[in-house]
């Protein structure tokens, strides 16, 4: 389906901003990618984009080409996820975006074992700690750690998340151990905290007796990656506050102490969100089922 496929390339280019990018998205490379746009022009024999050296936007035409052309697509993807549920046999490519942490430990060492007993299936991975936007993206499914708010998607909780604040031993024994939630404020500690460009305002928040408290704490730095943070802790570098499965085996060995057991984080939950529409879809049923059945152990504290 030539023609499908030229459609695809080009609403990908439109949402990712480049020829070089959208193509990318759809293992095409760039000259493929510019040949299906030029092809794609010269049937329509419009022009789809304005090109300079610097940038490639679409043109008034290619904005309403495009909005149409998602309907179709969209469409097809119906259709394609109707003739599925006759199937027994799960097959397509599923794109799926992880946290970092999440995805490196956890999703990705599954993936290969989910194609092999699948093998009409495809899956890529994208692993990013900033939130996704699924629907603009184009994604069929984003696993996190925490409490997302779109109503739009489809929400399954996987299993509970636990976090934990810790630092490494030589930090305590310069900075000492905190007692008291109030000893991280005010700059007292430095608390290595995970931001990016948009990200909300930043805070903690712990159980108490008195029920939840934000605790609006403040560090020297920062990072778009918790793995970034984690290494920043090691080294003796702050606090941070971690969901536990990604910090277990350093609180076992001793590199990092647990602090305030008291009044720890509030846990989160690990799930995965996705569109409506891929609710009878059965590679992504499959997906969904393989994953939550071998991972399950691994948030057990």
């Amino acid at each position: 389906m030539p023609y499908i496929e030229s459609l695809r390339v080009f609403a990908r280019i439109i949402e990712l901003g480049s020829i070089t990018s959208g193509g990318r998205d759809l293992r095409l490379t760039p000259a493929v990618a510019s040949k299906r746009i030029k092809e794609l022009e010269k049937h329509l024999g419009v022009r789809l984009f304005n090109r300079t050296t610097r940038s490639l936007t679409p043109t008034g035409v290619g904005r309403v080409f495009y909005k149409e052309a998602k309907k179709v697509l969209a469409s097809i993807d119906t259709a394609e996820s109707a003739i599925a549920t006759f199937s027994d046999t799960p097959r397509g490519v599923i794109r799926v975006n992880a946290p970092l942490g999440l995805g490196r430990r956890i999703i990705a060492p599954l993936v290969p074992d989910f194609v092999k007993k699948f093998p009409s299936t495809e899956v890529r991975m994208r692993l990013s700690d900033r939130k996704v936007d699924i629907i603009g993206e184009n994604l069929d499914l984003a696993f996190f750690i925490g409490m997302p708010r779109d109503s739009n998607l489809k929400l399954r909780k996987i299993a509970d998340c636990e976090r934990v604040l810790c630092a490494a031993p030589d930090y305590l024994a310069a900075k000492g151990t905190p007692k008291l939630p109030d000893d991280l404020l005010n700059g007292k500690h430095n608390c290595l905290l995970l931001r990016y460009p948009r990200s909300p305002e930043y805070f903690w928040v712990i159980k108490t007796n008195n029920g939840p408290r934000k605790l609006e704490v403040t560090g020297k730095y920062d990072a778009d990656d918790g793995d970034v943070l984690t290494a920043w802790a090691l080294s003796g570098h702050g606090v941070i506050n971690k969901p536990y499965f990604e910090i277990m085996e350093h609180l076992r060995s001793g590199a990092l102490v647990e602090i305030l057991s008291d009044t720890p984080p509030v846990p989160t939950i690990f799930g995965c969100l996705y569109p409506h529409k891929k609710l009878q879809d059965p590679k992504m049923r499959c997906f969904v089922d393989f994953i939550i059945s071998h991972c399950s152990k691994s948030f057990d504290t």
